[in-house]
C-alpha cells in the first residue's frame, strides 16, 4: 500500500466503547503500516541517491557508473543529449524520514487523543448542563404541582365545609320540623273530640 502523508493525516480511529482511547489492535496495524511504507520510502530514498552520485560522476567524467550510459541513439539529432539536471529529492513528508514520520505519527496521535479529551470533556459538560436543566425542569414541575394541589385541597375543604353547614342547617330544619309534627300529634292525641 502507498502511504502518504495525507494518509496518516486522514486516518481516523473507532473509539472504544468500554474505556478511553482508541482500539489498540487498529492503532498498532495503522502504525506497522506506516513502518513497512517508510522502510520502502528508505530504501527507494537510498536508490535514488546512489543514482544520483552515478548521474553527478558521469557528468563530472568520473568513472563511478552504477548503470548505463544513457543511450543518445534515441535522440531526433545527432546531437549529444543536453546535460542531465541534478536530482532533486523532494523535502517535507514525502521525503522525511523515518524520524520525522515518527514524529509526525506521534504528532497526529496527540492531536487525536486531545480532541478526543476535548470532545469528552465537552460531552461530560452538557452532559452536566442537561442534568441541571432537567432537575430544574422537575424541581419547576414538583413546586406547580404542589401549588395546585393545595389550590385544589383548600377549593375542596372550602366544599366540605360548606355541606358540613348545609348539613347541619339541613338537621336542624328536619329536628323542628319532626318536634312540630310530634307536638301536633299530641296535641290532637290530647283532645277530646
Amino acid at each position: 500500500m502507498a502511504l502518504t502523508p495525507e494518509d496518516v493525516v486522514n486516518k481516523r480511529f473507532q473509539p472504544t466503547k468500554f474505556r478511553e482511547g482508541y482500539d489498540q489492535d487498529e492503532v498498532d496495524d495503522f502504525l506497522d503500516e506506516i513502518v513497512v511504507e517508510l522502510r520502502r520510502l528508505n530504501v527507494e530514498n537510498d536508490d535514488l541517491k546512489h543514482q544520483l552520485a552515478a548521474a553527478e560522476a558521469r557528468l563530472s567524467g568520473g568513472k563511478a557508473s552504477t548503470g548505463p550510459a544513457p543511450d543518445v541513439r534515441n535522440f531526433p539529432t545527432a546531437q549529444a543529449p543536453e546535460p542531465m539536471q541534478p536530482l532533486v529529492v523532494p523535502t517535507g513528508p514525502e521525503g522525511a524520514s523515518s524520524n520525522d514520520m515518527l514524529q509526525l505519527a506521534r504528532r497526529l496521535h496527540e492531536e487525536h487523543v486531545r480532541e478526543g479529551i476535548e470532545k469528552r470533556d465537552a460531552l461530560i459538560a452538557e452532559g452536566h448542563a442537561a442534568a441541571a436543566r432537567i432537575l430544574a425542569d422537575a424541581e419547576a414541575s414538583g413546586k406547580q404541582l404542589a401549588a395546585n394541589a393545595e389550590v385544589e385541597r383548600a377549593s375542596l375543604e372550602q366544599r366540605v365545609a360548606g355541606l358540613r353547614a348545609f348539613e347541619a342547617e339541613y338537621r336542624a330544619r328536619l329536628r323542628a320540623y319532626i318536634e312540630g309534627q310530634l307536638s301536633d300529634l299530641t296535641t290532637t292525641a290530647i283532645e277530646p273530640a
